[in-house]
């Protein structure tokens, strides 16, 4: 079997293409990136005879199929933008796949997998992705689910690549209808910063408020919970609090409606400079702590009575007390794993369905979480009955 990881250049997806390196039985794996030289280096990095690496387009469908045609299995690590084209190309030429975000454009080529009679699993990363996985394996263990609330804290700079600048600005663009709850039986469009809630998140990263966020585990989960009488799903996260603190003046500000200004006889959309800038200033591409911490909590009931399902996860801390995972590796090696994960088990023949198909449905979580502790990245789960809910819970 070989990989491909398009974007392969990338911070994540780097991440991704070294632990196949480490934990796959995949025969060849290729670092595809739209920069030669930036592919070459992460080739040389991963120092294993089988990878190699090449140039790839995907905005040129015709060259990028060709290409991937070559290929069993591709991992895209490309940004937003760039997703939906990925996945055409992926589809057109015939081999499985699966990316990070999962925000809808892949499921246009669902036809196209099905066709050809492969999966793509859109959204594969921590959250969506993981978060996924212990929400289904919450809900499975109840007859019936009233409520699912996944939260999470990413702590890493605010523009630490182009594609997370991009993911920043998109995730509170204030006009984005794919900003939404579930809620008795609808989705329901609500604005940035809204139903803040208090999230306990495991140590090191302690408390914060939390608002709602477009991530598919919305979308993906209603569908996949409708038979339990699910009645509220709620998806929230939060970066440091200084990215926070920045985005929302940003937002009361009114610059991430990116309004055209006129600057030296040039314009440019005013969201533009800003990124251009955190791109470039180290206030932009440095925070104080570094990781990744999830917490998922579903409520419903459990042999009768009702019950509070809670999962979190931990993993190596970041303070170079572990070889490797060293302050934004933290970060980056806790999305990129998952996808790696991923890979390996559609390559394997684990995963169920065909065409483009949700987290929930494609894998089984205790593969995913046995595969995930290999890794010393641990799932906990606590269940309790409903009555006991921390106070930090109840806020907002």
């Amino acid at each position: 079997m070989k990989a491909i990881c398009i974007g392969g250049a990338g911070r994540i997806c780097r991440e991704a293409a070294l632990d196949l390196v480490e934990h796959s039985d995949f025969e060849r794996i290729t670092i595809a990136d739209i920069d030669p030289s930036a592919a070459g280096e992460v080739a040389r990095w991963l120092d294993d005879p089988r990878v190699d690496h090449c140039v790839i387009d995907v905005n040129d469908l015709d060259g990028a199929v060709s290409i991937l045609q070559d290929y069993d299995v591709a991992l895209d690590g490309t940004t937003i933008a760039l997703n939906g084209r990925a996945a055409a190309c992926i589809a057109r030429a015939g081999l499985h796949g699966l990316n990070l975000n999962g925000f809808g454009e892949e499921a246009e080529q669902d036809r196209h997998f099905k066709d050809r009679n492969r999966v793509f699993v859109p959204g594969f990363g921590m959250t969506p992705g993981v978060t996924n996985m212990m929400a289904r394996h919450a809900a499975d263990a109840m007859e019936s689910v009233e409520t699912v609330r996944i939260s999470h804290g990413a702590f890493r700079p605010i523009a630490f690549s182009e594609a997370i600048a991009a993911t920043t600005v998109y995730e509170y663009d204030p006009d984005l209808p794919g900003r939404v709850v579930y809620e008795n039986g609808s989705f329901v469009q609500v604005p940035p910063f809204s139903r803040p809630r208090e999230i306990e998140l495991p140590a090191p990263y302690g408390t914060h408020t939390q608002y709602i966020i477009p991530h598919s585990e919305t979308l993906t989960l209603a569908e996949y919970l409708q038979d339990k009488g699910v009645t509220l799903i709620e998806v929230r996260g939060t970066w440091p609090p200084r990215n926070m603190q920045l985005i929302r003046a940003l937002h009361d500000w009114g610059f991430m409606r990116n309004d055209p200004v006129h600057i030296a006889g040039a314009e440019i959309g005013i969201m533009d400079a800003v990124a251009a800038y955190l791109l470039q200033c180290p206030e932009g591409r440095t925070t104080d702590l570094y990781g990744y911490a999830l917490h998922v909590e579903v409520i419903g009931r459990r042999r009768g009575q009702k019950a509070r399902h809670v999962m979190t996860h931990t993993h190596p801390a970041s303070d170079g007390s572990e070889p490797g995972w060293e302050k934004l590796r933290a970060y980056t090696r806790c999305v990129g794993i998952p996808m790696a994960i991923g890979a390996d088990l559609i390559a394997r023949g684990l995963v169920e369905g065909r065409g483009v198909v949700s987290p929930e449905r494609a894998f089984r979580p205790m593969d995913v979480f046995r595969a995930l502790q290999k890794r010393r990245i641990f799932v906990r789960e606590d269940i309790m009955p409903f009555s006991i809910v921390p106070i930090a819970q109840k806020a907002g």
